[in-house]
Order: C-alpha cells, then structure tokens, then sequence
C-alpha cells in the first residue's frame, strides 16, 4: 500500500478522512492553485488568479467528495474525480482562441487550467508529495521555458509570418525578394478577415536556405529587414 512520505512525516493524523486533513487539503490546493494564478495573471493572460483558484477548489472537492463515498462503499469508481477534469477540459478547450492573423492564443494557460485541476484532484486524495512535485515542475514550465523555446524557435529553420501588403500586386516582388534573400516561400495563404481593410493580408510560411542566414540571422533580424520594403505595410512572425 502506496503511503504519501508528506502524510507519514505529518504523523497517522494526516492519513485519516477528519476535518483537519479536509481543511490541509483545501488551503494547499487553494494556495498552489493561486500562486499559478499569479504566474498567468502577471503576464496578462485572460485566466487569472480566481479561474484557477475555482478550478483547482471544484477538483479537490470533488475527490474529498469521493474520498468520503469510497470509504462507505469500496467499488466506489470516483466518478465526481473524473466529471470534474472532463469539464475542466472542455472549458480549456473553449478557452483556447484563432485570432484575426490565424494564430492561437491561450493554448498554454489552457493547458495550466487543465493541470491546476489535476494538482486539486490530487491535493484532494492527499498525496502531498505527487502534488507539490507536480505544482514545482508545472511552474517552471511557465516561468523558466518561454525563453528558452524563444530562442529554440528563432533559430529554427522554417517560421511563419502575418504580411499585410499596401496591394496584392506586389505579392509576386515580395516572393522574389525573399528568394533572393536566401528565403523559401513554402506557403501563401489569403486573410479574408481585412477583406475591408484596403490592405492584401497573408499567411507566409518561409523556409531558409541560404547558409549564411542560417548562421548569423534569426528570425527577428530577417522580418525586421523585409519589414523596410516600401510596399510591406505590417509584417510579424506568427506566435503558435
């Protein structure tokens, strides 16, 4: 039988359904559950503090709940536990967004949503250690890897941007351009959404070849420089 190490330090208190260990559970989950908030909150991201506080408190109520109907019947299968994290995920699913320039947003605090539910279920079934292992590694993901995937991805081969071009007709200059700066134009698709704009809008996915721009560019240096082309009105790389 799989004993919690934080539960045997605590004492034979810890491992007993009673209102203290219900209280324990509850503040943790509360208190881990906030602090990713704040994670999400301080880089402005729609899901703050309070979703993933009401989040993680729905899941580790409903595991105490079904904590409290396992122990009067055995073959109990924990079906608040699993109501809860399939509606955690459909809310996550709902809460990931294509903009207007056919990039993803809120993909990655989705993705906390969904694993702040997980931290409540478990701080509900009072495996401390699973949970707080869990709550350290999840906060590094968020705090500590963007920069590191920025850097991984700027210095990727194949980058898709957002063009907007003052007319379509210069679409074809702007192909030839980038060819001959080293540049392969693996993709063209047409915006629809600035039909009204007065402006031809495309999604470019490019690929580079010349050797050169794989060994001093990145992709920052190289939009920054199709950017001055007089008939490029906006240019930005697309985030997904």
């Amino acid at each position: 039988m799989y004993i919690d190490p934080i539960v045997k330090a605590l004492g034979p208190w810890a491992q007993e359904l009673s209102l203290a260990t219900i209280v324990l559970r509850v503040c943790l989950s509360v208190v881990l559950s906030t602090i990713i908030g704040c994670e999400r909150a301080t880089k402005r991201h729609a899901a703050g503090v309070r979703t993933h506080v009401v989040v993680s408190l729905a899941c580790t109520a409903a595991m105490l709940a079904d904590c409290c109907l396992a122990f009067s019947t055995p073959q109990y299968p924990y079906l608040l536990s699993a109501a809860s994290i399939i509606g955690v995920s459909v809310i996550c699913v709902n809460s990931v967004l294509y903009t207007s320039r056919n990039q993803i947003k809120g993909l990655t605090t989705s993705a906390a949503l969904w694993a702040c539910g997980i931290i409540g279920l478990t701080a509900g079934a009072g495996l401390f250690t699973i949970t707080l292992v869990t709550f350290i590694l999840l906060m590094i993901s968020l705090s500590w890897m963007p920069g590191f995937e920025s850097e991984l991805k700027d210095r990727s081969n194949h980058f898709e941007v957002h063009l907007e071009l003052t007319s379509s007709q210069h679409l074809q200059e702007f192909m030839t351009t980038s060819r001959k700066l080293g540049l392969a134009i693996d993709d063209i698709e047409l915006n629809p959404a600035y039909a009204s704009s007065g402006l031809s809008v495309y999604s470019v996915a490019l690929s580079i070849k010349s050797a050169e721009l794989k060994q001093y560019k990145t992709h920052k240096e190289i939009i920054k420089a199709l950017g001055t082309l007089e008939y490029v009105y906006h240019i930005e790389e697309m985030q997904n």
